[in-house]
């Protein structure tokens, strides 16, 4: 793999705990080292957040948040004075003008002649009276980025779209998981009691676990699995309250992380997230799970395929039973299907491809 001959520094608002393998595995290819200037999400976010890295340097920043939901911004002073005391030979920020103190730290990078790279999902379509005012404020903040890292090829087309030239867009995919070694993990043919069913996430409306608990309660009676949902967030009593109604059996097992993921990974036969967003999909596919995921943000594109899984439409009850039930009336094909995750984990979609899309881009924009 590549190195980057210099010191990276990258902004985030937050530091996720699932981003901690990726940061320090991107800072040991850094030969300068990596600095990371961070901070603490609202506490109704309920995000689980790392507070150092093993082998990059945490810097932990002060958020101050602003309003919310549309109207959000963040402010994180000592930005530049951060900057000015590492002294990075590029920068890598989070692609999003609601950051207010993102555009003097990009001023201090152009004083300095050193290069800006945004990183980001993407720039979806814009909705309301002033989407002009906000197309244009947007495709302004991206004009003066150097490069931009999406998550997704569909987040890149998006980028492209608001004017980013295409030969300054990179593609990471988004991952949460280690490229895996060995040989896949074996399950067994035919169903051995019930089925077993995963969901691993923030617990948000947004989720949409009712439809999934809807699904699980509509299916013939010796298809109806058995259900366990990992995770915590703002929404969960509201979740396990529709859990209580619709599929009483449901299992909540709170929040985990790292390792503490890995049974349940091993226990599952079938990986379900109705709703947006997760991470957890590319984790699921490493440890050779089909898969079924709601059409969000484009991310699941290129990890969810007719050969390892089912993409249904948003909000589609419907469509959700029926891809259940012909999901669980085979499993030798899930079987099947679960080891075509495995590969596209090991060979397409993992930490070590998302490092070496960013050191590319870093290499490039240092060069120019």
């Amino acid at each position: 793999m590549d190195t980057f001959p210099g010191k990276l520094a990258i902004q985030q608002r937050v530091l996720p705990t699932y981003r901690v393998p990726f940061f320090d595995a991107l800072a040991q290819q850094c030969t300068g080292g990596l600095e990371l200037f961070a901070g603490q999400p609202r506490v109704s976010e309920a995000i689980d957040t790392a507070d150092q890295l093993k082998t990059g340097k945490l810097i932990h920043a002060q958020n101050i948040h602003l309003l919310g939901r549309m109207f959000y911004f963040c402010l994180q002073p000592g930005f530049t004075s951060w900057l000015n005391n590492s002294n990075p030979d590029a920068l890598i920020i989070e692609a999003n003008p609601r950051y207010l103190s993102t555009p003097a730290a990009i001023r201090w990078m152009r004083e300095h002649h050193r290069p800006v790279i945004g990183w980001g999902l993407g720039a979806p379509p814009l909705k309301g009276l002033d989407v002009v005012l906000r197309e244009k404020f947007r495709q302004t903040f991206l004009s003066q980025l150097d490069a931009v890292i999406a998550y997704s090829q569909n987040g890149a087309e998006e980028y492209a779209a608001c004017g980013v030239p295409v030969s300054r867009i990179y593609v990471a995919q988004n991952s949460a998981a280690f490229k895996p070694t060995g040989d896949p993990p074996e399950r067994p043919l035919a169903w051995i009691g019930k089925p077993r069913l995963l969901f691993i996430g923030r617990l948000q409306a947004r989720k949409r676990l009712d439809l999934l608990f809807e699904a699980c309660a509509a299916l013939p009676l010796e298809l109806q699995p058995d259900l366990t949902v990992v995770g915590d967030g703002p929404d969960r009593a509201g979740i396990e309250s529709s859990a209580g109604v619709h599929y009483p059996a449901t299992v909540f097992a709170g929040a985990k992380t790292g390792k503490e993921l890995e049974p349940y990974f091993h226990w599952a036969d079938l990986f379900v997230l109705p709703g947006t967003g997760g991470l957890a999909v590319q984790q699921a596919l490493a440890y050779a799970l089909p898969v079924v995921v709601g059409e969000g943000d484009g991310t699941q594109s290129q990890l969810v395929r007719p050969e390892n899984g089912w993409q249904v439409a948003p909000g589609s009850l419907e469509e959700l039973i029926s891809t259940l039930k012909t999901a669980l009336a085979d499993p030798a094909r899930l079987r099947r299907m679960g080891r075509e995750s495995f590969r596209i984990a090991r060979d397409e979609v993992n930490i070590e491809k998302m490092v070496e899309a960013f050191i590319r881009a870093a290499n490039v924009v240092v060069n120019k």
